[in-house]
């Protein structure tokens, strides 16, 4: 309690006295905003105090159901570890609709109560932590634009439980709360009548700020183009400006695709325009959605399907299926139509397909899709001369409002005698009665959005579907299990029922993964492992799409104890890197997701996420071989390495991890591009290996600069390095000259790299070795490797600083730890935990030891908060051991120490750099560990960090 009083008091000191105060606190005085730019929402910080509180308080005037959906995985984890809570609002201005307070009352670990006091606008949040309590105050209401958006300001502070500002509100809060009225299924029912007679009012309501959420009874407006509609638009009249008579769109689901078609056929004001797709459903929408736009009698629009033959029509819209039989493409010319669309483009690889655009010779071929990544070696993009005209996923279109938001919720499966669903789960086990209940307690307290829910359960096999709808009607619930073994006339007529509301569900596999449009879904329910993101983003994609009847979609996703659960972070993200740090950042930060829509994981799901990228081998040849041949069919050529980096594709790093260098993995893809000698490839594997990551700048410059120049005096390379800020102590430029020469590398990478220098210095000035210039001079491929990776690096080096060694938080190698510490040698084989040298003391840490470590090296090293460290020295030592004092008085003895932190050995060999560290003399002590009965001596000391550890990386590593 000393130490957090010392802490607070530091703290303190720097918020509200003096912001030069050398402050060490984590509990100073915040200010908290949502800011896209920053990355920062309110949001944030609650759930974080939230997911770690032993109670806590809620005053807020104005809640809303997707306000509250942004804390119900939260609120169940904490009801699973006994904790509860109150909340005090009110119907100040009836604002808050009868369905947040019915809502409210699923989460029975909150008490919840309503006040009368008139003009109630209080916004506070109280949280009881371990040693202290967190207060966040200000102007954000529990609704989700307030948490995630809206320019709110909210301070958060921190008091002693004996703190009188706590006390003040603690009182506030009682003196209400006593006067206040528990919210009960009766009262609800009186307020709803009250709430609907101001519905009926909407002058009582005008002083509302709309920003606060879409108002339920907004009246729909007249359709105009959308911003992605707008750009793509000019982008097709560029494209055909060009000369180009084909052009790709790629559009996520709900982004109105159709009727940009349609506004781009009333520009172009085609004679006659054909519009092709797979199913009938999805033309009559096309049909009416081009009439609305296009306008025109009705016998301008024909359908070519089924029983329907308008051949004459101006606007044709023909299922693939009719048009593509012979007969029927007989009743055309090859030159009818001077404009043709094909929906569903992705699906063009089949032969009926080929067979329309081979025999049509339209002025203009347009193909849309959402997802046109093909796994069965078909080339959509070469089939539209590799012109993208515009494209936009799914975390684009968030962001520019074009889809509806969601709350996605990934919960944990049903646990069975103490084991999750896993891949290898029977039928039998699927269909439990107990599995059903898990089912239904799940749907039923995430909710929807809406008066009704709307709902698809998609299912892992055909069986599963069925006996899953069985027992839920056997429940109350109205569901219907539709499959591939259903027409497409019981399709449709079940779709109808769910819209009309005589369905709740249609349990289904794989059917509604596309081409489907449901727009009023608000709730999707995955029941199955995720095998695929782009199926996973799909089915999601089924319920984006805008409905004036819901506000946002409930996505509510089951995971079990899958091995490819690594694979939901990536979906969510569209990260295509297959770096497990890059998709770990995804799951601890997900402001990749924009507007109000958010991700939460109950505890254990989130648990099942982690192992699963720990233990599943991303690195996998046919995963890399897929991405490659993607890019390569998206560019019509052999990429580069800057390509996957350009294109958000596989992480270059991954590549040249799997096959030492690009050249091998091409090779391994059975591309014929050949380099001339081994020392070509080895000197390819050290630049891919050791320059390529870019984690020091230093050496990327200078092989750009010998790429351009042949040779470089050092004072060039200098004034180079000056320019973006870099360290130019002749240390550092040693060693940059020891990675070239390979003086810095063990024996064993030696060879790897070829044995000899690549890069030497001669009288101030860098050169290439006389063997390495011939290859340049002499192999295109091989020079144009180099460059290749000259270009990623320059890229990839912006995320590292080259003023200090390490940039905070980013992962380092030991061996890249020697490397930008400037020590001679690579002795990543002598340093375990620590090692003093040069000044400098790197230490290295992972946080959850393995059960089997052996007793002589477990230390119980622990976080004690986010700016100190409980950290255990090797084994046999003593206070009074060299290395022990060493770092005792690293002050004294200008030694630099360095924290190094990984969460267990799932991450592999590198580690989060936490920054500098100091030691607390006063708090080292001698101890002992015990291995195999023998009590060994050991130094037990705290760390001061210099800067306090990143929030949710720091959540990340202790839980």
């Amino acid at each position: 309690m000393q130490d957090f009083i010392k802490d607070l008091e530091s703290s303190l000191q720097r918020g509200f006295i003096d912001q030069t105060h050398p402050n060490k606190g984590d509990h100073q005085p915040q200010l908290l905003l949502n800011s896209k730019q920053a990355k920062q929402e309110v949001l944030s910080s609650l759930t974080e105090e939230l997911d770690h509180c032993y109670s806590f308080l809620f005053s807020v005037a104005f809640i809303t159901e997707q306000g509250l959906a942004t804390l119900k995985s939260h609120l169940l984890d904490l009801k699973l570890k006994g904790i509860s809570g109150r909340l005090l609002t009110s119907t100040f201005l009836t604002f808050n609709q009868p369905a947040v307070f019915r809502e409210l009352l699923k989460m029975t670990n909150l008490d919840v109560r309503v006040t009368d006091v008139q003009g109630f606008h209080a916004k506070g949040y109280i949280f009881e932590q371990p040693t202290h309590y967190t207060l966040i105050v200000g102007s954000s209401n529990l609704t989700a634009s307030a948490l995630q958006v809206n320019h709110e300001w909210n301070v958060k502070l921190t008091s002693h439980e004996n703190g009188e500002i706590i006390h003040h509100f603690y009182n506030q809060f009682e003196e209400m709360w006593q006067t206040a009225t528990s919210v009960t299924e009766s009262w609800i029912e009186e307020y709803a009548k009250v709430y609907e007679q101001a519905k009926s009012l909407p002058e009582q309501v005008a002083e509302l700020p709309t920003s606060y959420e879409t108002n339920p009874w907004q009246q729909a407006v007249t359709i105009e183009p959308n911003t992605m509609q707008q750009n793509a638009m000019q982008q097709l009249e560029t494209v055909r400006a060009e000369g180009n008579d084909k052009a790709l769109i790629i559009s996520a689901t709900g982004t109105g695709k159709t009727y940009l078609a349609a506004f781009d056929v009333r520009r172009y004001t085609p004679k006659r325009m054909l519009f092709i797709a797979h199913r009938e459903q999805i033309l009559k929408k096309a049909k009416a959605d081009f009439q609305r736009v296009l306008g025109g009698p009705d016998y301008d629009y024909g359908l070519l399907s089924g029983s329907h033959r308008d051949l004459e029509a101006k606007y044709v819209f023909a299922t693939i299926q009719t048009l593509s039989r012979e007969e029927q493409l007989q009743n055309f010319s090859r030159e009818d139509f001077d404009y043709i669309l094909i929906d569903e483009v992705h699906k063009a690889g089949a032969l009926s397909y080929q067979r329309v655009m081979d025999y049509f010779t339209p002025d203009f071929f347009m193909g849309m899709t959402a997802t046109p990544e093909r796994t069965d070696d078909v080339n959509i993009y070469e089939l539209f001369d590799y012109t993208i005209a515009y494209e936009i996923r799914l975390q684009e279109a968030l962001e520019e409002d074009m889809l509806c938001s969601f709350q996605y919720f990934g919960v944990t499966e049903f646990e069975q005698n103490g084991r999750l669903i896993d891949d290898t789960t029977t039928l039998t086990d699927l269909v439990t009665e107990e599995r059903v209940g898990h089912l239904i307690d799940k749907i039923h307290y995430y909710g929807w959005s809406g008066d009704y829910v709307r709902g698809l359960i998609f299912c892992s096999q055909k069986e599963e579907a069925h006996h899953l709808s069985a027992a839920m009607n056997k429940q109350g619930y109205r569901t219907v299990a539709l499959t591939g073994d259903d027409s497409q006339e019981e399709r449709l007529r079940r779709i109808d029922e769910l819209e009309n509301g005589d369905l709740e569900y249609i349990l289904t596999v794989d059917i509604f993964n596309e081409g489907v449009d449901i727009p009023s879904i608000n709730q999707v329910v995955m029941l199955r492992q995720t095998e695929s993101s782009i199926i996973f983003i799909q089915q999601l994609g089924r319920g984006l799409r805008k409905h004036d009847s819901k506000d946002f979609l409930t996505v509510i996703d089951f995971i079990g104890n899958y091995k490819k659960n690594y694979l939901i972070p990536i979906a969510l993200s569209g990260d295509k890197s297959q770096n497990k740090d890059n998709i770990r950042r995804r799951m601890k930060d997900t402001s990749y997701i924009h507007g109000v829509s958010s991700i939460h994981f109950e505890e254990v799901a989130k648990k099942k996420i982690f192992e699963s990228i720990n233990s599943e081998n991303l690195m996998q040849m046919s995963i890399l071989k897929d991405a490659y041949q993607e890019l390569k069919n998206r560019l019509g050529r052999i990429p580069y390495l800057t390509d996957f980096q350009n294109h958000h594709s596989i992480d270059p790093e991954v590549l040249v991890g799997k096959a030492h260098n690009y050249h091998s993995f091409l090779l391994k893809m059975k591309e014929d591009i050949q380099l001339y000698t081994k020392h070509e490839d080895q000197v390819l594997t050290m630049f891919s290996q050791d320059i390529l990551p870019g984690k020091r700048k230093h050496e990327v410059i200078l092989l750009d600069m010998l790429l351009r120049d042949g040779v470089v005096t050092q004072s060039a390379f200098i004034d180079d390095l000056m320019k973006v800020g870099c360290r130019t102590d002749e240390a550092t430029l040693t060693s940059v000259e020891r990675i070239f020469n390979l003086e810095f590398f063990t024996v064993q990478d030696q060879k790897k790299y070829g044995e000899q220098p690549i890069v030497v210095k001669e009288n101030g000035t860098y050169r290439w070795t006389t063997e390495v210039k011939r290859q340049l001079e002499q192999n295109e491929n091989f020079r144009a490797f180099v460059q290749d990776i000259v270009t990623v690096g320059s890229q990839k080096m912006q995320h590292y600083s080259c003023v200090e060694p390490f940039q905070l938080h980013e992962k380092y190698s030991r061996k890249d730890t020697m490397k930008l510490l400037n020590w001679e040698n690579d002795e990543k084989a002598t340093v375990f935990g620590y090692k003093v040298k040069y000044n400098t003391c790197p230490i290295f840490i992972t946080y959850k030891k393995e059960s089997d470590v052996e007793n002589s090296v477990n230390y119980r090293d622990e976080f004690i908060n986010k700016n100190m460290f409980s950290w255990y020295s090797k084994s046999r030592r003593t206070l009074n051991s060299k290395d022990v004092q060493q770092i005792l008085n690293a002050d004294r003895n200008q030694i630099s120490l360095y924290i190094f932190i990984k969460k267990d050995d799932g991450e592999g060999n590198h580690f989060y750099y936490l920054g500098q560290a100091s030691p607390d003399k006063f708090s080292a002590e001698e101890t002992e560990m015990v291995d195999e009965d023998k009590k060994l001596p050991v130094v037990r000391m705290d760390l001061h960090l210099e800067r306090s550890v990143d929030k949710k990386l720091y959540r990340y590593l202790i839980d």
